[in-house]
């Protein structure tokens, strides 16, 4: 009985051993994979790595060659089982097999566990025709290493490839830089889209359908509303107040640069492609109100005595006319044929979504005025018969949905760095403006002082710019001064080497003496005196003789001859 109590205490003592070690090895996974989960493996340093061996309860052997081998975060997740068996055969570390294997075992949970982490940084292939073949030969070993259960997964690379980076918790952008070179990129972008869509409606009104020959077609709404005249003027007069909000939110948010960039790449974005659709398909004049008469704006091209200079001048001057006045009619411009589709829907739209995506979310009356405001503008568009029902409907639709695929891109990281292809279709140049930015962009806006402050600030960097500008150019011109001031101190010095003091230049400067004063010129003097001695010479007695004396005796001379 004795015997039995005391084998019976033994096996009951083992399991407690059993369950102790049971329950050790389990807190060291947990801990190790709570480690793995809250801390990103990519930025282990070699002694993190050291520290996750110990928790695995591996061998010091393997620790010591960790740590020589200078193995972090980065060099774990890209172990395969060769790099393992290098350690004993290249290395001669005296790992054993069962050493070798258990280190293996555990870099292969690791790697299991942050697989979205390699596929982001582009070890995991892509199905890429040749180019991914080698890239999926190269990676073989890692792959086929990380066992039955990743490849019966029948995961599609493609779509690992859209896993997105490790962010922020609340998924907001954690470094924000406003880069006014890039917001000036966009506003040129902006620019030329503009001048390109005022020259397509100068274009487009010239091929404005005959009123007589193509009346207005069927519209379920223009049908059934009567006209409305002032109705495009209040159209005009929402979106100006539209604009007016968009503004001061510009002026108080913080990030007001990404702002300003996003919205000129999405109007450009969006008025480049109205321009297309007002190309391809010229629809008919919707209402008879409208003074639409027929090639009011052609050109008589079979005209010898029109150039073509002039006539790309006279459509850059109307041009140049629509844009000055924004294509609005309340500044005075009239266009007809702009149909497809409509302009102002695509404002209107656009300032509504940028308003209520950049405010605050509890501001439920602003947000609710902006929808107003849009859906009154709309209504006004229509009531005054100046476009179609699918004008409008489409302009909404594409403008919404680009804004929403836009702002979809910029947020996530991973679409917009994977789906480079598609946005460089849709949004020329979207890749350089929203490459800096990791996330949301989060609604922090500055207070009316630190509105002041900014403005003050910039005024005197505009100030410093203009003065170091100024002062530059003072010390340009004064150096340029200075030459000159030399240059003439060279001719003078070189005037008077050529010229003693005590004669006239043939410019007709006169010498000036060392102390200031004219100086005297002796020569003159000598000359006189010298003239005075000839004429009293040719008065003597001696003269006379000589000179009397001369005749004479060229008159023997030719006598003689004769």
């Amino acid at each position: 009985m004795s015997q039995k109590c005391a084998g019976l205490g033994d096996t009951l003592h083992n399991l407690l051993n059993v369950n102790s070690v049971a329950g050790v090895r389990a807190t060291t996974k947990s801990t190790c994979g709570k480690m793995a989960n809250d801390l990103s493996v990519i930025q282990w340093t070699r002694e993190n790595v050291a520290e996750w061996a110990r928790k695995e309860c591996l061998n010091r052997k393997i620790i010591e060659c960790i740590v020589k081998e200078d193995i972090d975060g980065k060099c774990l997740l890209t172990l395969c089982e060769n790099d393992i068996k290098s350690l004993r055969e290249k290395y001669a570390y005296g790992l054993t097999l069962g050493e070798m294997k258990r280190f293996w075992f555990s870099v292969r949970l690791v790697q299991k566990q942050n697989l979205t982490t390699l596929a982001y940084l582009g070890m995991l292939p892509a199905n890429n025709g040749g180019e991914g073949g080698g890239h999926h030969h190269h990676h073989h070993s890692l792959l086929s290493s990380l066992g039955t259960s990743y490849a019966s997964a029948d995961i599609n690379f493609s779509e690992i490839e859209r896993i997105s980076p490790p962010m922020s918790i609340d998924g907001r952008a954690t470094c924000i830089q406003p880069e006014f070179f890039k917001t000036m990129i966009s506003l040129g972008y902006a620019f030329l889209v503009t001048w390109i869509t005022a020259f397509v409606m100068v274009v487009v009104h010239e091929r404005v359908p005959d009123m007589k020959k193509y009346p207005p077609l069927p519209d379920i709404f223009l049908d059934n509303v009567p006209h409305i005249p002032w109705a495009f003027h209040m159209c005009e007069v929402t979106g100006t107040l539209l604009f007016g909000i968009w503004v001061c939110v510009l002026i108080v948010h913080k990030h007001r640069m990404v702002l300003l960039r996003r919205f000129f790449a999405l109007a450009g974005t969006v008025f480049l492609l109205r321009c297309v659709t007002m190309l391809i398909t010229s629809l008919s004049v919707p209402g008879t109100h409208l003074e639409c008469t027929p090639h009011d704006h052609k050109f008589d091209d079979s005209s010898s005595s029109a150039r073509i200079t002039e006539m790309v001048y006279l459509r850059i001057s109307r041009a140049y006319t629509i844009w000055s006045g924004l294509g609005m009619s309340i500044q005075g411009v009239r266009t007809c044929g702009d149909y497809m589709f409509s302009g102002h829907t695509v404002a209107l739209t656009l300032l509504n979504f940028f308003i209520t995506e950049y405010t605050p979310r509890n501001l439920y009356f602003l947000h609710t005025l902006t929808w107003l405001l849009n859906m009154f503008g709309i209504f006004f568009i229509l009531a005054a018969h100046e476009h179609y029902s699918i004008d409008v409907f489409v302009a909404f639709y594409i403008t919404s949905r680009l804004f929403l695929y836009y702002h979809t891109l910029a947020n996530n990281q991973a679409l917009m760095s994977h789906d480079s292809n598609r946005t460089r279709i849709w949004f020329p140049m979207f890749s350089y403006f929203e490459s800096s930015v990791d996330g949301i962009i989060p609604n922090d806006y500055d207070t009316v002082n630190g509105v002041l402050h900014k403005l003050f600030e910039c005024v005197l960097y505009v100030k410093d710019v203009c003065m170091l500008t100024a002062r530059r150019f003072w010390i340009a011109h004064g150096n340029i001064e200075a030459l000159r001031e030399k240059h003439k101190h060279l001719l003078n010095a070189n005037t008077q080497l050529l010229f003693p003091n005590n004669l006239v230049p043939s410019g007709g400067s006169t010498a000036t003496a060392p102390d200031g004063k004219p100086a005297k010129c002796n020569n003159i003097n000598a000359d006189s005196n010298a003239s005075m001695k000839r004429k009293s010479f040719s008065n003597s007695p001696m003269e006379k003789e000589f000179s009397g004396s001369e005749p004479e005796k060229a008159n023997d001379s030719n006598k003689k001859e004769l």
